[in-house]
């Protein structure tokens, strides 16, 4: 028995990315919503920048908050992957204007949520990052993003997405998750590029909120690049 171990642990280290050591496999799950999609965000484009031996699932979807995205049963599918990494993203679809099955106020029900999703990540023995909401390209009269102003895609009356990204970054500072500030990180990026460069992002006329292969390929940097300043022990997992 100890040989056939020895010859066992022998060929894991000769053949790091065989079966032989599949149960030890990092598994990356991202949460959230159209914005890190499949086909409309940054979700997928993430995935390729991982090593090829990790396990990557986006069961981010589209239209979903951090209420829906529980009551439909998404959560459960995350935890069935046994993760070791989840990325949750939200706040596009918690705003007002989106109904009572989806609305959460980022005072009080939507950092409920996000705790909850914290805290029972870590029970099942992953790693959270919480990260906050790409911003809406929305460029004013002097071709800048104010993320203070609400939205026009938002209720005239109602919270920001920026209400939502404070929220995320307390909750993180309260239960020690690792934090990647996406809202804030989109909105210097998109000030610097301008409102013609920003427009190469949508994936069609006037989608300002989604991204195409372009625009992934960017905002997917913005990602990586902070990962490896907030969170240098996730870097390993990245292609080198």
């Amino acid at each position: 028995m100890i040989r056939v171990f020895c010859i066992l642990m022998l060929l894991a280290v000769m053949y790091p990315g065989s079966t032989l050591v599949a149960d030890e496999a990092e598994c990356v799950v991202l949460v959230g919503d159209s914005t890190v999609a499949s086909n409309s965000g940054w979700g997928d484009r993430f995935g390729d920048m991982l090593r090829e031996d990790v396990k990557f699932v986006n069961l981010a979807r589209g239209g979903r908050s951090s209420k829906s995205y529980r009551d439909e049963g998404w959560w459960e599918k995350v935890l069935a992957e046994e993760p070791t990494w989840v990325f949750i993203q939200f706040g596009h679809n918690d705003q007002p204007g989106k109904g009572p099955k989806r609305e959460t106020d980022p005072k009080s029900t939507f950092r409920e949520n996000l705790t909850r999703y914290v805290k029972e990540a870590r029970e099942a023995g992953a790693k959270p990052v919480l990260v906050t909401s790409l911003t809406r390209r929305m460029f004013d009269s002097d071709g800048k993003i104010d993320p203070e102003k609400l939205e026009p895609l938002s209720m005239p009356e109602g919270f920001s997405l920026t209400d939502y990204a404070k929220a995320t970054k307390a909750v993180a500072k309260q239960l020690d998750v690792p934090l990647i500030d996406l809202n804030t990180l989109s909105v210097e990026q998109a000030n610097q590029l301008g409102p013609e460069a920003g427009e190469r992002f949508d994936p069609k006329p006037g989608d300002k909120s989604h991204l195409n292969k372009h625009g992934a390929e960017l905002t997917v940097q913005l990602v990586v690049d902070e990962l490896g300043r907030v969170l240098p022990e996730f870097t390993p997992l990245l292609k080198k």
